[in-house]
Parts: C-alpha cells; structure tokens; sequence
C-alpha cells in the first residue's frame, strides 16, 4: 500500500483527479516507459565498454527514477499556492549553484562547458533544475504584473537576466535560449505590452549573436549544420553520424536494439543524440507517434492552462508545457539536422538523473495545474473567508 502511494501511477485515488490530470498522468507514463526503453538499448554498448556493465546507465536512471517519482508525487499532490509560495527560495538556490560552477576547481567541465557541480558522489547540473522554478517565478511575476509595484517588477527581471547570463557564461547557448523562449512566452501569454516584449525580443537575438561571435566552438558548430558534409570528420561529424543514423531506419526501423550508429559511430548518443538511436530502430513510423504524443501532450498542457481560472496557474501550464515539448522539438530539430548542433537533452528519454528530475517535476506541476482546475479539487477556503481575501492571501500585492 505504501508503495502504490509512494508511485501514483498506480494509486487508485488518481480516479478522482480532472479528466485532463488522468490523461496526462497517462502520457507521462508512456513517455517515461518509451524513454527507458530506448535509453536500454542505445546505452548498452557504450556502458559495457566503459564500465564493463551494459546495464550500468540503464540501471542509475532506474534509480533517478524513482527519486524523481518521490518529488512527483509530492507535487501532484500539494495545493499550486504552498509550490508558488516556496519557488523563489529554489529558484535563488539553484541560481547560486550556476555561478558556483563558473569558479575554477568547482565546476566540472565536459566538452569545454562548466556546467555541473559535485555534492559528494551526486552530479549536479543547477541550470536543468531550475527550469520548473523559472516557469513558476515568471508565472508568478507576470501573473500580477498589473499588482506589483516597479522596484519588484525589475528586481525579479534582474534575477532572470542573472539566470540566462550565468548559464550562458559556463557557456550553454541551448538551455540559455529555452530558458530565455520560455520566460518571454510566459510574459507574452500574460499580455505585457509589445514594447516591453519587442525589446526584449532584440536583446535576446543580440546576446545569441554576440556569444556566437566570441566563443569560436559555436560558430564552427553554426557554419557545420549549414553543410555537415563539408568537414564530414571533423566538426560536422556528429551531425551527420546522426543523420546517417536517422536516414539508416527507413520506415519500419532497423529493430529494436539494432542500430549500428550508436556502435561507437554516433557520439553522445546516449543523451545529446538519443533521438537518432531510436529513429533508427523504430523509423519514420515510431517518430511520428513520438511526436504525436508531444502533440498530444501539448494540446492537453493548453487545455489545462484555458481552464485554469487563475492567471498564474494559466501561466504556469503554459510554460511547462513549453518547456517539456520545447526542448523535445529542439532535440529532434537538432538531430534531424534542422538547428544547428547543440547539447539539449530529450526529457524523459536522454540519461542523466538532473534531467529526470527536471522532467518529472515539470510534469507534476502541469497535472497539479489540472487537478485544481476541477471544481471538485479547487482549495477550500477557509471559514469566514471570501474569495477576494483568498486570492489576497495566495498572492500579496508586491510580494512574489
């Protein structure tokens, strides 16, 4: 019994839960199963290799796993407005965590990018983790914009400039746009004026460009995806290692567990380029039921942020549902060829226990969103209470 609470994926008191809340549950679950099926087989080869295991990737994201379905459940089940109430204290956490990993014997560097930190045998990758809490401060900013005084409104603007400038800073080009798309998206659906959106919008183009021109890697990897074929062994190779593996499964697939690329051909394949391992075995056909359920995913994420009364939890759907399909699309764009060459996870299905949580936590909230949309799940108010005087208490005026 505890454990059938500890996992509600397997909880019968979810049969009570918003239609939409059971049905993502439901994606969530399949995403997660079809992402641990693939990484089994792309991680095989590559962790008995290194580690003389080939089920020694597969069997620490088990773990991660299960770490993250703790936090899931948690999330699922706490009223929105206790989550909204804490997230600035993460946020500023993890934001402190990103300038640790700037500092020189701190950071752990992979690929000429600092972008983890060791806390005892656990690798920690502060600018994955915080992208559920941006979603939920920037909900929360944007949400009562109207309410908040100026000082508050620039003080929490700073704060996400310092985000997007450390991750950019470690360098990370990819996560800082996504963070950077999905802060403005949010502020877009809460109807901030279009000089303040435009002028953010040219501020951003010109941070990407101005980090592409001083960091040299980058604009090899810009002038690669323009024509992989042209340094087919030396910067463009991973990309067209990937569109080899993509073009290999046809499609039907070349079968589970039958790739050739991911033999030590593919770099990374078995996070950066985890789409291409499974393009390959399962073909056109598989990728387009994948991306069927992100569409899936990301019609249910919008039908929950319409329902949403609440304007901040309308905005915290939408940037999760952002964030999760997103990234994905950024992933496959990225490993199809489509965007230049970048180190983009695929949640759900790339190794790496940061990634999970980061996942599972996004996910969590989106179903949490669902459920309190439902009538029969709104927040009681509290005797002698009027709603006005609830919604003064959920969000103060010029405290967020």
């Amino acid at each position: 019994m505890k454990l059938r609470r500890l996992i509600p994926f397997f909880d019968d008191s979810v049969a009570s839960w918003a239609l939409e809340a059971r049905l993502l549950r439901w994606l969530t679950l399949i995403w997660l199963f079809a992402g641990l099926i693939v990484l089994f087989s792309a991680s095989y080869a590559i962790a008995d290799a290194r580690h003389h295991d080939g089920l020694y990737y597969f069997k620490r994201q088990i773990l991660w796993v299960l770490a993250s379905f703790i936090l899931f459940n948690i999330i699922v089940n706490l009223p929105l407005r206790k989550i909204l109430g804490i997230s600035h204290w993460f946020l500023m956490v993890f934001l402190i965590l990103i300038f640790v990993t700037l500092i020189p014997g701190l950071g752990k560097k992979a690929f000429d990018a600092a972008r983890w930190i060791a806390i005892g045998p656990i690798p920690i990758q502060p600018s994955e983790l915080i992208k559920p809490f941006l979603v939920l401060q920037s909900a929360r900013l944007f949400g009562q914009w109207e309410r908040l005084s100026w000082g508050v409104r620039l003080a929490w603007l700073g704060v996400f400039g310092l985000v997007l400038l450390g991750i950019l800073a470690q360098p990370n080009l990819s996560t800082t746009a996504l963070c950077g798309m999905t802060i403005w998206l949010i502020a877009l659906a809460a109807g901030l004026p279009y000089k303040y959106l435009g002028g953010t919008a040219v501020g951003g183009v010109l941070l990407a460009l101005l980090s592409i021109s001083i960091k040299e890697y980058q604009r090899k990897r810009v002038m690669s995806f323009l024509n992989p074929w042209a340094d087919a062994t030396g910067d463009g190779y991973q990309l067209v290692q990937s569109l080899l593996a993509v073009g290999s499964g046809r499609t039907w697939g070349a079968g589970f567990g039958l790739s050739q690329q991911k033999l030590f051909y593919l770099p990374i394949q078995d996070t950066d380029f985890i789409f291409a391992v499974f393009a390959e075995e399962f073909g056109f056909v598989g990728s387009t039921l994948l991306l069927i359920l992100l569409g899936l995913f990301a019609t249910l994420g919008l039908i929950v942020a319409l329902k949403a009364k609440n304007p901040v939890h309308r905005l915290v759907a939408i940037g999760v549902t952002t964030v999760m399909v997103g990234q994905s699309l950024l992933h496959i764009g990225v490993a199809t060829g489509s965007l230049p060459t970048t180190g983009l996870p695929l949640p759900m299905f790339s190794y790496g226990g940061n990634s999970m949580i980061a996942s599972l936590v996004a996910a969590g909230l989106l179903i949490r969103v669902a459920r309190e949309s439902s009538e029969a799940e709104v927040v009681p108010l509290r005797s002698n209470e009027s709603e006005n005087g609830r919604r003064r208490r959920m969000f103060p005026k010029n405290k967020v």
